[in-house]
């Protein structure tokens, strides 16, 4: 008999959720309408789980057996800052509804799962005024779940910039340990703006609120350079009047930034993204450069976002590239033997909008895990 904790992964990606739960935990089914990324997820894991389909026309027939934990990273487009806000009622975030409903009609076969995990953009804190969020502890409330949220930026795990929000409901029956809640917030995971979501609850949903006690993780032992390949395959450096070409697009602000990386004396590697500015009520296009050792979110190349770049400044000379797909890979903790689509395109669209594998590791060994051997405890006794 297989005892490791069961889940579903919805909106499941390439499984970069699924590599974060590691062995340790076993998939009962998977699913993303992206046959593209399902063709990444049945290379690395089987189809034996997958089902690749709109969630909308998905039944509780489909989900066999009992998940004690459901993770869903549902789209992020509609709550993205840099998006159009719709919100939940966008086509893309939207699709959190026909999931929700997937959940309230387990509750009604008495399969409700034990724990509930929610990711998105920090954006969906905010999102209308934080109505979005609202309607989400609204529905989580409504199925008689505690929940709370974490803020996590996975520079904490790995060489890039990318908060993100969890929400981790408990159903009402998880007897939540002591050493696994807080009295109130407190940082790096409990940021001014989750603050103010919360503050902006109605008291019925703060009632059911949670502070989560997530340690902080080891002091991360990786840097940028650790990422960068010398001389990848599918993109190769800039000739120096491309380079030239970046630089003459940066503010004075970064040019000092390039400045500053020749007088290290040593190699610098940095990264850089185009973006869209205004000056004097116009439109410019300007290239921002980073050399703290912290690569840029990474982004999707749909909607208009830039592809990142990197940058290497040594013994005087700047040389320039777009990121590689195995680069990316990395930026999100995926080990080096995990197959990537063949595509440069496909790669970074699959790694763009992926969760960061030691984020996943680090809440399923700190928070997890330990909720669900609470309720091991509770069925055996």
């Amino acid at each position: 008999m297989d005892d490791r904790p069961a889940y579903y992964e919805f909106f499941a990606g390439g499984g970069m959720a699924r590599a974060g739960l590691g062995d340790g935990w076993r998939c009962l089914f998977a699913n993303d309408f992206d046959r593209k990324k399902a063709e990444s997820y049945r290379a690395n894991w089987g189809g034996e789980a997958l089902h690749v389909g709109d969630v909308r026309e998905l039944s509780t027939a489909q989900l066999p057996g009992r998940a004690d934990l459901v993770w869903a990273s549902f789209p992020c487009q509609d709550l993205s800052l840099a998006g159009a806000g719709a919100g939940l009622a966008g086509e893309r975030s939207g699709t959190f509804w026909p999931f929700w409903a997937l959940m309230k009609a387990l509750r009604q076969e008495g399969r409700a799962p034990s724990l509930i995990v929610l990711e998105n953009v920090c954006g969906a804190l905010t999102s209308h005024g934080g109505e979005d969020f609202t309607k989400i502890c609204e529905a989580l409330a409504k199925e008689r779940y505690r929940f709370g949220a974490l803020v996590i930026d996975a520079a904490l795990f790995i060489p890039q910039s990318r908060p993100r929000l969890f929400v981790i409901a408990a159903r009402e029956d998880v007897a939540v340990p002591s050493a696994l809640m807080r009295k109130s917030a407190n940082a790096p995971f409990h940021t001014r703006a989750l603050v103010a979501a919360h503050e902006r609850l109605p008291k019925r949903l703060r009632d059911n609120w949670l502070w989560w006690n997530l340690p902080a993780p080891p002091l991360r032992n990786t840097a940028l350079i650790d990422a960068i390949e010398d001389a990848p395959t599918d993109a190769a450096w800039h000739s120096v009047s491309e380079t030239n070409a970046l630089i003459a697009m940066m503010s004075d602000v970064n040019l000092a930034k390039i400045a500053e990386a020749k007088r290290a004396g040593r190699k610098m590697v940095g990264t850089l993204y185009r973006r869209t500015r205004y000056q004097h009520g116009a439109k410019v296009q300007r290239a921002e450069a980073r050399f703290d050792d912290i690569a840029g979110c990474l982004r999707t190349p749909a909607g208009g976002s830039s592809r990142q770049y990197v940058l290497v400044v040594d013994k005087g000379r700047v040389r320039s590239r777009l990121m590689s797909a195995r680069e990316t890979a990395r930026l999100m903790g995926l080990p080096e033997d995990y197959l990537l689509p063949a595509t440069y395109s496909d790669a970074y669209h699959l790694t763009g909008d992926g969760v960061v594998v030691p984020v996943v590791r680090h809440l399923a060994a700190s928070l997890l895990g330990p909720l669900l051997n609470t309720c091991a405890v509770q069925e055996a006794a």
